[in-house]
């Protein structure tokens, strides 16, 4: 099957992810920045799954942690598909404005990525990092 175009590449994302819980360094989490803010300039995609919220209101799909609000994202349709057999489709969502909307709201502690799989939670301060903040 093919790939979304904007999701062709996000293996660089899981395998530094990969990379750093193997070898826990600034430089590996650096390398992980790196890769993600070069994601998000190139144009890159995150699979973002909506809530309704009881309503017509879709919100992307959030997660407690911590006693925090966390946006989900993920990868790529099968990272989705490992724990949220609930969820019929995602929809895919420029990383650059998934990491803005996680910094405008201040109910949100960050994103945590691939929840069920390779999982790295990004904080704002991460984030601001990422977009060069």
């Amino acid at each position: 099957m093919e790939k979304d175009k904007g999701l062709i590449g996000n293996e660089k994302i899981v395998n530094n992810i990969k990379k750093l819980k193997a070898d826990m360094t600034d430089e590996n989490l650096a390398i992980l920045l790196t890769t993600l803010r070069k994601r998000a300039l190139d144009g890159g995609q995150f699979v973002v799954a909506v809530d309704a919220n009881g309503g017509d209101n879709l919100a992307l799909k959030t997660a407690n942690m911590n006693g925090k609000k966390w946006f989900i994202s993920y990868t790529d349709f099968d990272e989705e598909l490992k724990g949220n057999l609930d969820v019929m489709s995602g929809f895919l969502a420029d990383m650059d404005k998934t990491f803005d909307m996680a910094l405008m709201d201040d109910s949100i502690a960050g994103i945590i990525l691939n929840p069920y799989g390779e999982s790295f939670a990004l904080n704002k301060q991460l984030i601001s990092v990422i977009k060069g903040l």
